[in-house]
């Protein structure tokens, strides 16, 4: 039996190294990789195809709301995604899980429920915190546009997370190696994709299904 190939993926080294060693220490023949970001995990992924499971953190620096969940699970549906993020708010966790996640672990989980969480992700289970509610987040008034926003293909979720850094298509052709009419189509379907008019719109959605409290508080 090979070992078990988990990716940690945070912007802060302590949690990443505290997670890791936590992890080495409870999985038996487990290999663990790390990325700071989401452009060092996609570059990991491109060179080894046998990753078990991604542990990703949604607070990271270029990533708005659940757009680099969005872009892993069109990237690479195969490989699970568990979140570890530092919120527990309910509408959080649940729009993670209608957008293809795995699991979700707040960081203030005890490290055996950490340890659990991942064993049962990699066993083929989804896991959530069973003491948190999940029936009452309100989400039917959403759950159109996260239909919407998991039809976009993984290069026009990517065009879409620049936009949201403000870029211009010309700025987004260059950082993707691709001509600006590749960009100008690749914002036309995604304006039609999300029944949006503008470039600020669909980055107003993309925003709006991210936002809620626990991201007003981790900001702070």
């Amino acid at each position: 039996m090979r070992a078990h190939r988990i990716v940690i993926v945070d912007d802060h080294p302590l949690f990443r190294d505290a997670l890791n060693h936590a992890l080495q220490n409870s999985l038996n023949a487990t290999s663990i990789r790390q990325a700071d970001s989401l452009p060092q995990l996609t570059a990991l992924l491109a060179d080894d195809s046998e990753i078990d499971l991604v542990l990703l953190d949604l607070d990271m620096p270029g990533i708005q709301g659940f757009s680099g969940l969005l872009y892993l699970r069109a990237q690479h549906p195969e490989i699970p995604v568990m979140i570890i993020s530092a919120t527990e708010d309910p509408t959080a966790i649940r729009r993670a899980i209608d957008f293809g996640a795995s699991g979700f672990v707040p960081k203030s989980q005890p490290i055996e429920n950490i340890r659990t969480a991942v064993q049962a992700v990699l066993d083929g289970e989804v896991w959530t915190p069973p003491e948190i509610d999940l029936t009452k987040t309100g989400m039917s008034q959403d759950e159109d546009l996260i239909a919407r926003l998991s039809s976009l293909t993984p290069q026009q979720v990517r065009v879409l997370m620049m936009l949201g850094e403000g870029l211009l298509n010309k700025q987004i052709a260059y950082q993707l190696t691709v001509s600006e009419a590749t960009i100008k189509a690749h914002v036309s379907a995604i304006l039609q994709k999300l029944g949006v008019d503008s470039r600020t719109q669909a980055v107003i959605a993309i925003n709006r299904i991210g936002t809620s409290e626990w991201q007003t508080a981790t900001a702070r």
